[in-house]
């Protein structure tokens, strides 16, 4: 009898251990299939991605979505490319630079998120109606060669009939995220920064915001996820969770207040003020930064590679077709 009641109560404890493995760790995670994001900077700029972390949409579409800062288009592609990362959040230029080099498994763009350029131009003293002639002859602060911040500010330039290379003295030798520091420093008379460097620097009284490259230099598909051809192939349905949780978050800023974007994603900038924080959503929700959907046209395709030729650092165009897919973000709308 003893025996039977031993064996019965083991029999109940392996049972409850089994149940307890099947359910959820205490992060919600298990279950949830992994994937690996990798981002060229961790900016108020991309806020829809955050607010599908913040939101939960990437575990209601069952991905475990850990995300990682590359610190530049390079190293975030360079993460993709040897498989330390399945999705890349970059500028599409990259794509283009990777498949013009001969990567046989390329990769591909399937959810645009920017259609605005996300910097601005800061000078040392407010200036009320701003000229982009205004920059003929002075020192500017500028962006890393055959990246998409230096290219669009070179193609507003040239837009304005300024030549980037003789009207403009643009220093180019100040890594990405330390121009703000230098130019409070006293380095140049312009600098075209991100948020929340360049509300910083009118914060601190430093410099003024008097342009927007997003609203000058009109819609440019400035950001974009990709990922591999091989993985899309392989892990279609990953790439469609991810997309439809990404369109979540898009839906989201389209439906709500600056003020209310701002406290959603305030978890993922915690040393940054709500205060500021608001003010920097607002500026990017004026511009029209964010598209409705994801699906990344053949038009701006286009514009894309009319930008990196003025820029010198395309030779020869190459496919839509190859580098760019529709068809997760067409799906995602339809969710």
């Amino acid at each position: 009898m003893k025996k039977r009641l031993f064996v019965t109560a083991l029999a109940f404890i392996l049972l409850l251990s089994m149940l307890t493995g099947c359910g959820k760790d205490a992060d919600g995670t298990s279950g949830l299939t992994k994937v690996t994001l990798n981002e060229v900077a961790h900016s108020i700029f991309y806020a829809p991605m955050y607010v599908a972390f913040e939101e939960g949409y990437f575990k209601e579409e069952g991905l475990d979505v850990t995300l990682v800062t590359g610190f530049g288009a390079d190293k975030t592609m360079t993460a993709v490319l040897a498989g330390d990362a399945d999705i890349g959040f970059m500028g599409s230029e990259s794509t283009i630079y990777t498949y013009a080099g001969g990567t046989q498994d390329y990769v591909v763009n399937f959810a645009q998120l920017t259609q605005r350029a996300g910097n601005f131009l800061v000078a040392r003293e407010p200036i009320d109606n701003f000229t982009w002639d205004m920059l003929k002859g002075k020192d500017v602060l500028g962006g890393r060669a055959g990246g998409m911040p230096e290219m669009v500010f070179e193609y507003i330039l040239r837009k304005n009939n300024i030549d980037p290379a003789t009207d403009v003295k643009i220093d180019q030798s100040i890594d990405f995220g330390s121009t703000a520091a230098a130019f409070s420093g006293g380095q140049g008379e312009f600098t075209v920064e991100f948020e929340p460097h360049a509300t910083s620097l009118e914060e601190k009284g430093d410099g003024y915001v008097v342009a927007s490259l997003g609203e000058d230099s009109g819609y440019v598909p400035y950001t974009a996820f990709s990922a591999k051809k091989s993985y899309l192939e392989n892990h279609s349905d990953v790439i469609q969770a991810f997309t439809n949780a990404l369109q979540k978050g898009m839906d989201y800023v389209q439906e709500h207040s600056p003020e209310e974007i701002a406290k959603t994603i305030a978890p993922q900038f915690e040393g940054t003020s709500l205060e500021t924080l608001t003010t920097i959503v607002k500026r990017y929700y004026d511009q029209d930064t964010w598209k409705e959907n994801l699906i990344f046209e053949e038009n701006a395709f286009s514009l894309l590679q009319n930008i990196l030729e003025d820029s010198g650092v395309l030779e020869e165009r190459v496919p839509y077709s190859d580098l760019v897919n529709t068809d997760f973000a067409r799906k995602a709308i339809s969710q």
